[in-house]
């Protein structure tokens, strides 16, 4: 039943935005469902498709959409408030003046139908203060990197953009090129909200594309390949005012992300990398949940970041309203179930190991007890902490935190062969071992307290 909880959890992490671009996505902060993950497809976007010949580009037909429609979609379905993006392909086509006035049009399009939005809610409310149920973020005119960074500014100071859209590549040009640094800068310094999105790979094999359609698989394999060229050159450290949402539950990062890192020091030491400080990278990560993710596929993404860090998303109008709702649906009955089932039996185990370490062993015990604990953490999911302590005014005194996701993580953890070889190889350097259990007050804080630290 846990797995159901943090599908759940995960899928009603959500966050309202607002026109000050300075309010990181968090669960914890509003009541609203935020959709971050739907597309507006203007009718003047997909004539510049049909004049170019793009309208199958990415291998998948433009659907239809309309605001009304989409506003419906969020009144039958409980969403609050949708984050519009335009979808694929980017808008440019060797023409850089075509463009920026493509871009700067979608945008004074999109701005406008937020604001109209809002009036009409406004004059059913009276003189009340209300938000519009639509926010955007704005298309960028790449591949200028300058003509982006001033339609960036026009579109967060003037327009009201709450933040920008992002394509992993456009044409060839994948983010994490150092030719994007400025525009990474701009966007971290004024703390911008960033949504990725997949784009046809580039360059790429037509007949794989064929076989296999581009949302089945390579939408997948295009936003790992991007985020990990990004972390490689070390891009979400050096700006780390952008809050960045990665597309589709992670992709393939809950894969990918541990090998680079298994691969960094001699890749490093070889000189073929450069420095990269992955969990500052990883900080810097949202994730929206478009696609229906599989509870297994949730809880390989908590592998990498917290629940704090997970967003809604619905990828409208690409999935219908009647699979939106039945996503929905599904989640609320799993939420509810799962938190009585959590009143019933609280799973988090909490112990405090208090040890007296032998006169003569202390310095063997230390290093013992600090290798079992950063190879517990690291390598069992359900570990969630191993903290060992020294009393200052008795050395020789250990106190250790130790904190498991449920019994079954606890028992799994004494038959690992770290635990094993330290059980064994220390009895010799214990003279006392008290066990003092918890009862847990605020295990919901839990996520909150390692992120701040």
């Amino acid at each position: 039943m846990r797995k159901f909880f943090i599908l759940a959890l995960a899928a009603f992490m959500f966050a309202a935005c607002n026109k000050t671009n300075d309010q990181t996505p968090n669960a914890q902060m509003v009541n609203d469902l935020t959709d971050y993950h739907a597309h507006a497809i203007p009718d003047s976007y997909r004539e510049l498709m049909a004049k170019h010949g793009m309208a199958l580009d990415e291998g998948f037909p433009l659907p239809q959409w309309s605001a009304e429609a989409h506003l419906q979609m969020m009144a039958e379905t409980g969403i609050d408030k949708a984050v519009l993006t335009l979808p694929a392909p980017h808008p440019y086509f060797g023409d850089q003046t075509e463009c920026n006035a493509a871009c700067r049009q979608f945008n004074e399009e999109l701005a406008d139908l937020v604001e109209s939005q809002k009036s009409k809610v406004e004059s059913q409310n009276g003189t009340e203060p209300v938000e519009s149920p639509f926010a955007f973020a704005a298309t960028l005119p790449l591949p200028d990197v300058q003509a982006a960074i001033a339609e960036a500014r026009y579109a967060l100071d003037t327009l009201g953009a709450v933040g920008v859209k992002l394509a992993t590549n456009v044409y060839g040009q994948y983010l994490g090129d150092s030719m994007l640094d400025p525009l990474m800068q701009f966007l971290s310094d004024r703390h911008a909200l960033v949504i990725l999105h997949p784009h046809k790979p580039s360059p790429v094999n037509g007949k794989v594309m064929t076989q296999t359609p581009l949302a089945m698989q390579e939408y997948l394999s295009e936003t790992t390949r991007t985020v990990c060229n990004m972390i490689s050159r070390n891009v979400f450290a050096l700006y780390p005012g952008m809050r960045v949402v990665v597309p589709h539950a992670g992709a393939y990062l809950p894969i990918a992300i541990p090998r680079m890192r298994s691969l960094y020091p001699v890749m490093r030491k070889n000189g073929l990398v450069g420095e990269i400080d992955f969990d500052a990278n990883l900080r810097s990560l949202y994730f929206d949940l478009a696609g229906s993710p599989s509870d297994e596929t949730v809880q390989a993404l908590l592998t990498l970041t917290t629940p704090d860090h997970l967003l809604y998303g619905t990828d409208y109008p690409y999935v219908a309203p009647q699979v939106i709702q039945a996503n929905i649906e599904r989640m609320k009955k799993h939420l509810v179930e799962s938190q009585k089932s959590k009143v019933e039996s609280p799973e988090l185990i909490v112990r405090i190991a208090e040890i007296e370490v032998n006169e003569g062993y202390l310095e063997q015990y230390l290093a013992a007890a600090h290798n079992v604990g950063t190879k517990s953490v690291e390598t069992e999911p359900g570990v969630i902490c191993i903290f060992p302590m020294q009393v200052k005014e008795q050395p020789n005194t250990i106190r250790i935190v130790e904190i498991y996701r449920n019994q079954e993580a606890y028992q799994s953890h004494l038959q690992t062969p770290h635990f094993l070889e330290y059980k064994q190889g220390t009895l010799h350097m214990v003279k006392s071992l008290k066990l003092v259990d918890t009862n847990p007050l605020a295990p919901e804080s839990m996520p909150l307290i390692y992120k701040k630290y």
